[in-house]
């Protein structure tokens, strides 16, 4: 996957923040785009930005697996081939655990994990079908590798994300398939996340009303975020290129994982991450 031109990429939650910087960076590339979001004007938008590009766009609700079916349905009867699947769509829910609803619980894991789950079974094997190299980038986070306060159900369905990459590439391996594996896994940067309330179904609506000091916490770390969504998403391809599977673009990020795993391995108890 090092010569992405003429190649096909398929990128849910396309319609801000990181997918859309994803979608402009892969037409940058000569790709030609499937474009997903539960946000219609919001991928009208993105599809505003690549005049020049080969694309078509669906409203996909990730959480739904016939929608991604139905995406995958597109793609192929549109380019014929699929070669780097960005399960990027993601939502966040802030606060101890022990206030968080079952409508958060439900809303979070249906996006961030069932819908990696299901772009993974809606385009895997027919990658695996038509036998051509191709890529698998699911987003998770570096909250997919530490535990963060005041994040509990974010938390979870991130690491869910990391380990299901994880089995996913060791199943590729053992299929002997030439399909790489990637999990994202940044710290905070400039996107939409702390805003993704605003897609929520109104029928899981209950929200942690222990939440907002934990929201706002993470609203301003984002904005104090160093790297953009345009950065993320240069790096994310310059891992694809070199076939990398942990891509970790903040630098310092790695010191809360050490820290991490050096707990485990000493038996220590959990040191937060924020210090």
């Amino acid at each position: 996957m090092q010569e992405l031109k003429n190649r096909v990429a398929i990128i849910t939650g396309a319609g801000s923040g990181l997918g859309r910087e994803l979608a402009k960076q892969c037409a940058a590339e000569g790709m030609k785009l499937v474009l997903a979001d539960v946000d219609e004007k919001g991928l009208a938008e993105t599809r505003a930005m690549l005049p020049d590009t080969e694309s078509v766009s669906r409203k996909v609700d990730v959480s739904k697996r016939s929608e991604l079916d139905a995406l995958a349905d597109l793609a192929y009867d549109t380019f014929g081939k699929a070669h780097l699947l960005f399960n990027n769509a993601g939502v966040a829910a802030s606060g101890p655990v022990w206030s968080s609803t079952a409508d958060e619980w439900e809303w979070v894991m249906g996006v961030n994990v069932m819908g990696v789950v299901h772009g993974i079974q809606a385009f895997v094997p027919r990658m695996l079908e038509q036998g051509e190299p191709a890529h698998v980038v699911s987003t998770a986070s570096l909250a997919g590798l530490t535990s963060v306060p005041g994040s509990g159900v974010y938390c979870v369905s991130k690491h869910s994300v990391v380990t299901l990459s994880e089995c996913l590439y060791h199943d590729l391996q053992i299929a002997k398939a030439e399909i790489g594996v990637s999990v994202l896994c940044p710290a905070f940067f400039k996107t939409g996340i702390a805003d993704s309330e605003r897609n929520r179904p109104q029928e899981l609506s209950a929200s942690n009303p222990e939440g907002k000091q934990f929201a706002e916490f993470v609203r301003a770390a984002i904005e104090a975020g160093k790297l953009s969504a345009e950065d993320i998403a240069r790096v994310t391809l310059e891992g694809v290129k070199a076939n990398r599977f942990y891509i970790l673009p903040h630098k310092g990020a790695r010191k809360s994982v050490e820290l991490r795993m050096t707990d485990i391995l000493e038996g220590r108890n959990p040191t937060s991450p924020l210090g």
